[in-house]
């Protein structure tokens, strides 16, 4: 049997030297799964952080292996739209993730009164690390805006770079001129994000905007629908379209758009240097990201920069995607490196 490590509440006294400015206590419910079954909902722990409930996925170590992986999801996620890409990263060690607040149907910041803000997600970050690895060594792999935290976090707690013995960036970025959009779509975008942000049109939007009929039929009508869905069997769309409207109404409006605010200014190259080289995996089709100025930010970030391709024609697999269509998402010379015996 395997099962979630427990955390403690901590004092501010303890909880500050465990991880420096950050003064808030953390704790996990405990909750057991077995190894002997594919469904992954076995492996999914309750998480209570501050209050914050939320959950974290967690698959045991093959044998033979002694990585522990750390995944951080992006923007519009779940634990189960990347369950596919945990079990085929499971074939190198460990693995677990988290819920970020907001997202996964985990309670937001704006509960316990804070905000959703880039160093806010990079101390809770810093906090799960803390707690549920100690002093061990890990590999941390960050999707798009998962990955942005993570770079934010080691930034802000420079000595859990020295805990890291792999850093992979999926799709990520670093800077908002990563992005593709020109000057005025940016300002446009931004203009968006900041009017859906208010708390009035978050209310609005949540109501309206996301019920799961207008939902459903901007995905089987909108102008996308038809490249979407081209390559999709009548069953697999539905089971898609499903997938988009519960992660569109699981996850907090709220957070949504004040992330989105944050990533369309973001400049994580006007913070510390990070001494670790980066793998960073740009997929063929991303339609967000140019990973050539996306090379250059992050190779001012990070002592050293590895790059590799995925074939997708998207900037990441469909929200079904099981482990293996997943399994385009980690290039051979990532899984090469990912076999190596950890330090």
């Amino acid at each position: 049997m395997a099962c979630s490590l427990l955390f403690w509440r901590l004092p501010r006294s303890i909880w500050g030297i465990a991880c420096g400015s950050y003064s808030k206590w953390y704790k996990t419910v405990i909750i057991r799964m077995t190894k002997d079954t594919q469904d992954i909902s076995q492996y999914v722990a309750t998480l209570c952080m501050n209050g914050l409930q939320g959950r974290m996925l967690r698959l045991p170590a093959p044998a033979g292996t002694e990585r522990q992986i750390l995944m951080v999801y992006g923007h519009h996620s779940t634990l189960e739209r990347w369950s596919g890409l945990a079990q085929e990263a499971n074939k190198y060690g460990a693995v677990c993730m988290p819920d970020l607040p907001g997202f996964g149907g985990m309670q937001s910041f704006c509960s316990i009164g804070e905000k959703p803000t880039l160093d806010a997600y990079a101390d809770y970050l810093a906090a799960f690390v803390k707690l549920r690895y100690g002093k061990r060594r890990l590999t941390i792999v960050g999707m798009s805006f998962g990955f942005l935290v993570a770079t934010r976090m080691l930034q802000r707690y420079p000595d859990l770079a020295k805990q890291v013995d792999m850093l992979v960036s999926l799709v990520g970025f670093s800077h908002h001129e990563d992005f593709v959009f020109g000057r005025r779509r940016k300002r446009l975008y931004r203009a968006i994000a900041r009017v859906l942000s208010w708390r009035l049109s978050t209310i609005i939007f949540r109501n309206i905007a996301l019920h799961p009929l207008l939902i459903k039929h901007a995905y089987t009508r909108g102008p996308n629908s038809k490249h979407k869905f081209s390559d999709m069997s009548s069953s697999e769309r539905q089971r898609m379209i499903d997938a988009e409207v519960k992660l569109w109404r699981v996850n907090d409006v709220y957070t949504h758009w004040r992330t989105t605010q944050a990533m369309l200014h973001v400049d994580n190259c006007s913070g510390r240097r990070v001494d670790l080289p980066v793998w960073h995996i740009y997929a063929e089709g991303d339609q967000y990201f140019n990973h050539h100025v996306t090379e250059q930010h992050l190779r001012v970030i990070f002592s050293d920069y590895h790059e590799s391709i995925a074939h997708l024609k998207n900037h990441a697999p469909s929200v079904i995607a099981d482990a293996e269509e997943a399994a385009a998402f980690i290039p051979e010379e990532v899984r090469e490196a990912l076999s190596k015996a950890t330090a």
